[in-house]
């Protein structure tokens, strides 16, 4: 898709936010508000990711503003970085494109009793064992099969159900936003398709931007917050990110083919059929909240299964028990999810539908959602970046209540397009430049490093800058690869 980029206004808020006024196009509910630093900014102006962000202030029921993150970019019917409530008191929406295709892709942090010292000389051996053993690629099946009876067991259920089984714990369970279960899901609004497409697929990273990285501590900036989480500097970690695979795409998919026609039955006027909506109390609406729920509830399965894996490949690697080598999860956190959520909002409280598509829940401290452990410091934000730099480990700030309905931003953004990252890369190795910088690389094709290098994001270390100042979230770890597996 060629985009020309945004020729309508952007008034400087302050020094980390723009506004398009609602005033911009006949039609819009709400500002549109985007954080971003003045170098930022020229991104934005770039492509149509900030027409985006006027759009989806059409929607019914919209609270506030129409916001969106530092990793703006373009996504389907809202910006990547997008988020936006709304009320269903006041006629609001539910949109699947305010969640995306891969329901629940979030990002979990591993710590360990390792620093770089012990892991250095094995990392070679670390990442080829880990590719070997943990199913990565479009379209790989995993280890563990479960039939149509059991997803809709899981689906319920989330991992508390995989802890039956021997596959988790306690205190995965507890370190896992919302204990890795959204109530009300709905197996039985899941289509037989997209039950297939999960059957063997729980426990798999898949492909595109997802990946399993070994990680060391690279500088860390609040001492008391890096201590309740356990991190020090040069200790190693291991980062997941990944989704809802082929049954969350599925879901999506099923939902915007049912909801086609549903705006114009509702009345609801809208610039562009990919925000296709219904209201919340409607059948529609309900019927895809129930089966974005149970999807959910699938992905933080597959994030458990993936880090059980990884805590296996450790033993194997290193001839101790996970346990022992305090392989911990830290937190997990989902970045494409609409959550029913109480805020202040107009001088009074209000429970609302937040969409968060590539922007991760940041609550902040002494919040009754944030688990116990980490409640004087906020919950734990993870923050990948691209696999030649840095990613980071951030806590949840008050602002965030005050300005995002409790939401940061949720990676680098990319900011080249996966053709002319190819194009950028032929006649390269991607995965010798990556060694040259201390990266051991493992993928399944050439095309999927070179879609990934990266020169494809942004710098990380400006968008988490953004966040930080603004007040949204805050700074405690940077996080530097030395391994990576990609689909």
């Amino acid at each position: 898709m060629n985009n020309p980029g945004f020729s309508g206004p952007l008034e400087r808020v302050n020094d980390c936010c723009w506004r398009i006024p609602s005033s911009y196009k006949t039609g819009m509910r709400v500002d549109g508000l985007i954080y971003a630093s003045d170098e930022l900014i020229e991104h934005v102006r770039s492509d149509q990711a900030a027409e985006q962000v006027a759009n989806v202030a059409f929607l019914p029921g919209i609270q506030v503003a129409s916001l969106a993150m530092p990793d703006i970019h373009w996504g389907y019917g809202f910006t990547i970085g997008g988020v936006c409530a709304t009320d269903p008191n006041e006629g609001g929406v539910i949109s699947p494109g305010g969640v995306g295709y891969d329901i629940n892709c979030g990002v979990r942090l591993v710590r360990s009793k390792l620093f770089h010292k012990d892991v250095g000389p094995h990392i070679e051996t670390l990442i080829e064992e880990m590719f070997r053993n943990v199913p990565c690629g479009v379209g790989r099946a995993g280890k563990y099969h479960f039939n149509h009876k059991e997803l809709r067991q899981l689906m319920q259920e989330g991992p508390t159900w995989l802890k039956q089984r021997g596959l988790a714990t306690d205190a995965d369970i507890e370190h896992t936003e919302s204990r890795g279960r959204l109530d009300g899901a709905r197996p039985d609004f899941v289509s037989e398709r997209a039950l297939t497409r999960g059957m063997k697929q729980c426990g798999t990273l898949g492909s595109g931007n997802h990946f399993m990285e070994v990680q060391v501590v690279d500088e860390v900036f609040d001492e008391e917050a890096a201590e309740v989480m356990g991190l020090e500097q040069d200790m190693v970690c291991v980062m997941i990110h990944s989704g809802s695979r082929g049954l969350g795409y599925q879901v999506c998919d099923d939902a915007l083919k049912t909801l086609r026609g549903v705006p114009e039955k509702y009345g609801i006027d809208l610039p562009d059929r990919q925000l296709a909506c219904a209201p919340v109390a409607s059948p529609e609406g309900e019927q895809y909240v129930g089966a974005m729920r149970a999807a959910a509830n699938y992905a933080w399965c597959n994030r458990q299964l993936l880090m059980w894996q990884a805590r296996e490949v450790f033993e194997t690697v290193f001839g101790q028990s996970w346990q022992e080598l305090g392989m911990s999860l830290i937190y997990d956190v989902a970045h494409n999810i609409a959550k029913f959520e109480e805020h202040a909002i107009d001088g009074g409280r209000k429970k609302v539908w937040v969409h968060r598509k590539g922007a991760t829940r940041a609550f902040p401290p002494g919040h009754p959602e944030v688990p116990e452990q980490y409640r004087q410091i906020g919950q734990p934000v993870m923050i990948p970046g691209d696999m030649g730099r840095a990613s980071w480990v951030l806590v949840g700030q008050e602002g965030s209540m005050q300005q995002t309905f409790g939401t940061t931003c949720h990676g680098a953004g990319r900011q080249m397009s996966r053709t002319k990252a190819v194009r950028n890369a032929k006649g390269r190795r991607i995965d010798q430049e990556l060694r040259a910088r201390g990266v051991i690389a493992r993928s399944r094709s050439w095309k999927g490093l070179a879609e990934e290098q990266p020169d494809a994001y942004k710098d990380v270390n400006l968008v988490v800058d953004v966040v930080h100042r603004a007040g949204l979230s805050k700074k405690v770890a940077r996080m530097r690869p030395i391994g990576v597996i990609k689909g």
